[in-house]
């Protein structure tokens, strides 16, 4: 499964996450001009064998046995590798920064990468072949994100039917986690492409290191999958304001949505106050509106003596579920 997007909007910018995006894009560049491409990887990707065994251990010094823990995770061994990789960071990355700040945010992505990289050693302890990539940290943050936002919607490409839908992200997480899994025990020779062990071991290392930094932990991720969402009153009009002058055939409105249902869109009904009565109409919100746009909804509005029918006028307003009364 390919995340496309997820519908949990962050509220501060995530410079680190994007800081992160950009090192790791600057580093793959800077490894199209290298001519020495094997040494280089050899150098910073990270070696089981490098600690195992007794030619590599004490060969080489405490620098470089230290330094591939921190390096393998900002090397990718091609585009399409690099690309998924900051794709999920991207969509992921900044709803995680947004929860730990900014500084603890940066220490948990090392931890995660680093514990990824001890899990891989571990499961693969004699390798001789280098592990690079992002994808073991970037588990770590989908770990936080399962525990901490487990309704959150994700739109997700099925690459069998390639047909997008949405999934809660815990079972989004949860499929994830189990083909890791799968594939993982299935591949016994350690000599994949793919580190499925940094990916688990990664993946764990966030839920723990977010229990760590901010007490959220897997028995509060069952008790959110176990309460049901409560209903939300936002499809509503929550006020309608008739135009002052009775030539204006407009009627004019607030309607109020999610910022998950402005950025992904949303259907509402809505309740119009007509005379004695109500008038209900069922309103397509397109993804990507902005707070203050107007929806203009031709031919709900009112009919005037000269034949003219006026329209509806909703004007957006974006709030958070816990402002609805």
């Amino acid at each position: 499964m390919f995340p496309i997007r997820d519908a949990n909007a962050s509220k501060n910018k995530p410079v680190i996450n994007n800081g992160i995006i950009i090192i790791n894009i600057i580093v793959f560049i800077a490894g199209l001009f290298l001519t020495y491409e094997q040494e280089y990887l050899y150098n910073y990707g990270l070696i089981p064998a490098k600690y195992s065994t007794h030619s590599y251990f004490y060969n080489i010094s405490l620098t470089q046995k230290i330094i591939p823990f921190f390096t393998f995770m900002f090397l990718h061994g091609g585009f399409w590798h690099l690309l998924a990789n900051l794709w999920s960071l991207y969509i992921f990355g900044d709803n995680i920064e947004d929860c730990l700040g900014h500084k603890k945010y940066l220490l948990f992505y090392l931890l995660c990468g680093i514990i990824s990289g001890i899990t891989h050693i571990i499961f693969n302890i004699s390798s001789d072949i280098p592990v690079i990539g992002a994808s073991g940290a970037i588990a770590g943050v989908m770990g936080a994100y399962f525990i901490l936002y487990p309704r959150a919607k994700i739109l997700t490409l099925f690459p069998i039917v390639f047909i997008p839908f949405q999934a809660p992200a815990y079972i989004f997480f949860g499929i994830w986690f189990a083909y890791q899994f799968v594939n993982a025990a299935s591949d016994q020779s350690g000599a994949g492409s793919i580190a499925w062990w940094a990916h688990i071991g990664g993946f764990i290392a966030g839920v723990f290191i977010l229990k760590f930094f901010k007490g959220v932990s897997f028995v509060d991720f069952i008790k959110e999958i176990k309460t049901k969402p409560a209903k939300s009153k936002i499809g509503a009009i929550n006020s309608i304001k008739r135009a002052a002058s009775t030539d204006d055939p407009n009627i004019y409105g607030i309607l109020n949505i999610t910022s998950a249902e402005a950025f992904l869109g949303a259907k509402k009904t809505v309740n119009v106050p007509w005379g004695f009565y109500n008038r209900v109409y069922k309103v397509n919100v397109p993804n990507g509106v902005s707070s203050g746009q107007i929806l203009r909804l031709k031919g709900l509005g009112k009919s005037q003596k000269n034949g003219i029918i006026g329209d509806l006028m909703l004007k957006i307003r974006i709030v958070q579920v816990s402002d609805i009364k």
